[in-house]
């Protein structure tokens, strides 16, 4: 048995020298070093053998296993670079190609629309200011112009707290409050910011309102600021926010903390005016509220208004949002559709 065992050890060495592919190895191995193998085979007839004659034969028959094992991984080295210098002759692979993009997240359309916001009237010249979602109901109403028991206050559905007179802010004005008592330096001061962040109110929830939702407001105080100042500020912010060619008009309307105060329109970016279901066929889009600083809002934040005057503003990036997406239903911004949020 042991010249039987010399004769497969050389058998198996010439034969794993003409080994070129994986496959042809793998086919090698199971001949000579797999279970049904020969080398394995030899070692399970060791019990065959007289006993004195056992331990010679184990010996080489291990140091035989193991030569094998040596020589198949030194042609799998060999093997493999091979085959991969094949494959890369013969693949073709451009390895100039960019790899595989690797999906990553997005912003939210409110984002979007609140960075152009931010872009475009930041230069205007108007600067960010962020004031507090839960507000006091002295600065949310009362320092506004719309004192206890005000009929205006049912314009804003509020949201209370159990805490008497602290509230969820219903709308950005009260931060106007805020901004004037921290950078007017005692109104001596002019300012222009922008107030933006989230608003609740105690609605129904429709595809046309939301008990939470994005405003931003604006406010401009200074010397001799009049109306003519407002419609130009604004007419310029729809040109660049629809395009050169935007057209604009104001509505009459009313509001506690502006006088006088009006609606501002654009003319439909969609139908040019002619009509259309955007635009409830009035050839308008309404894009904000805004009108002068009411005179006692003015002095509630620090300023003389016999010397100072301003105007302010309001608008609803999510309203703008749906109409320049034509998107119908204002629920979707809230959610988490991964099928609407991957749009934008």
């Amino acid at each position: 048995m042991l010249q039987e065992l010399e004769t497969i050890y050389k058998e198996a060495l010439e034969a794993i020298a003409s080994v070129r592919d994986s496959e042809a190895l793998r086919a090698w191995e199971r001949t000579y070093l797999g279970e049904k193998g020969s080398v394995y085979g030899m070692l399970r007839s060791i019990g065959k053998l007289p006993k004195e004659e056992r331990a010679d034969f184990g010996k080489r028959a291990n140091e035989v296993k193991e030569a094998l094992l040596a020589a198949m991984t030194e042609r799998e080295k060999l093997v493999s670079a091979a085959e991969l210098a094949r494959d890369l002759e013969e693949g073709q692979i451009d390895v100039t190609l960019p790899g595989r993009p690797h999906p990553t997240g997005g912003l939210h359309p409110s984002t979007h629309t609140l960075r152009e916001l931010y872009r475009i009237w930041g230069d205007m010249g108007f600067q960010v200011y962020r004031s507090r979602d839960v507000e006091d109901d002295e600065t949310n109403f009362t320092l506004l112009n719309i004192p206890e028991h005000h009929p205006a206050r049912d314009m804003w559905d509020t949201f209370h707290t159990t805490t008497p007179g602290v509230i969820l802010r219903t709308h950005t004005s009260p931060g106007q409050i805020h901004a004037m008592r921290e950078l007017g330096d005692e109104g001596n001061e002019p300012i222009r910011v922008i107030l933006p962040g989230m608003c609740y109110r105690y609605e129904q929830v429709t595809a046309r309102s939301e008990m939470q939702f994005h405003q931003l407001e604006g406010l401009a105080v200074g010397r001799n600021i009049r109306m003519s100042d407002l419609r130009g500020t604004i007419t310029e912010f729809a040109r660049r926010f629809y395009g050169p060619k935007a057209k604009i008009r104001f509505r009459s309307s009313y509001f506690p903390f502006t006088e006088p105060s009006v609606e501002v329109d654009v003319e439909c970016f969609l139908c040019g005016g002619e009509g259309c279901r955007v635009c409830k066929y009035s050839g308008w889009i309404e894009i904000a509220g805004a009108g002068m600083v009411h005179p006692t809002v003015l002095q509630n934040g620090g300023y003389d208004p016999t010397q100072w005057s301003g105007f302010a503003f309001g608008m609803g990036p999510e309203r703008m949002t749906m109409n320049k997406h034509d998107i119908r239903d204002i629920r979707y911004f809230w959610n988490n559709d991964l099928r609407f949020l991957e749009q934008f």
